[in-house]
């Protein structure tokens, strides 16, 4: 009986002894958690990251004129004649060389377009085609007199209106010799903007020196810029006007001024 005690003594001695070293290893582990951690000399993830694009494509330190919530874009500083630093989406902050596009980059090694240049000379094309299609559109429906100015030919006095004739036009061949005259037109202007891609040339933007009426001759840089300045603005306005031209003519207002026959609101049933 005696032998059995002392075992049993031994046994819960044993039994303490483990128990106090489980407490003091989840004792230590608990002050660790607390410790300040040992710095580490590699950067951490977030010093590791790359710089984000956005930081490249606006200029933090300026507002835009046009528009005071947004950062100016970094492309937008004024030099070009219009710069308002309009360009909500941020477009002309993209970093491309546009150069590719008329002239395959494996051809040979060029100094490119960039982004600004290129976005101007499209802006001042599609300004100028805008302003003869607006003046085109409204000439012949009659907006100018109280006839309206057409090629002569049955053909094309018959047509009921400018929203009608490019159907007509297609089915009756006009408008595939008109895409083509275009076509030649481009692909003869394009030389010139080779030449930029490759830094012959040091070309304004949409500058093809026509001038046949001399608006521009012997006048000052400043009432030369004065001058493109109005090109510009009634060119954008073009590109709103007969973007509304267009959208009244196929809403139902066919004739000038093309006012859309909008139902009596007696007469509509719900």
């Amino acid at each position: 009986a005696a032998l059995k005690s002392t075992s049993t003594t031994k046994c819960q001695i044993k039994l303490a002894t483990m128990m106090k070293i489980a407490v003091a290893s989840l004792l230590a582990g608990s002050a660790a958690a607390f410790a300040p951690a040992q710095q580490c000399a590699s950067k951490t993830s977030l010093d590791a990251m790359p710089d984000r694009m956005w930081d490249k494509m606006v200029d933090k330190t300026e507002r835009s004129a046009a528009l005071p919530f947004l950062p100016r874009p970094i492309n937008l500083d004024g030099s070009y004649v219009g710069d308002v630093g309009f360009d909500p989406f941020y477009l002309s902050s993209i970093p491309k060389n546009f150069a590719g596009f008329i002239q395959p980059p494996q051809w040979e090694e060029v100094e490119g377009i960039p982004t600004l240049y290129w976005m101007r000379e499209a802006e001042i094309k599609h300004g100028r085609v805008a302003m003869l299609a607006w003046t085109g559109w409204l000439a012949a429906d009659g907006a100018f007199g109280p006839a309206s100015f057409r090629f002569p030919g049955e053909v094309y006095q018959d047509v009921p209106s400018s929203l009608e004739a490019h159907n007509i036009m297609v089915s009756q061949g006009s408008l595939g010799f008109m895409l083509f005259a275009i076509g030649f037109i481009e692909f003869c202007t394009s030389a010139v903007l080779v030449e930029v891609g490759k830094g012959e040339s040091d070309r304004e933007a949409g500058d093809f020196t026509l001038d046949p009426l001399s608006f521009l001759k012997d006048k000052s840089k400043e009432e030369v810029d004065n001058m493109k300045l109005k090109e510009l603005q009634n060119g954008r306005a073009a590109m709103l006007a007969f973007s509304g031209v267009v959208t009244q003519a196929a809403l139902g207002g066919h004739d000038f001024p093309y006012l859309v026959p909008y139902p009596i609101a007696a007469d509509v049933t719900w």
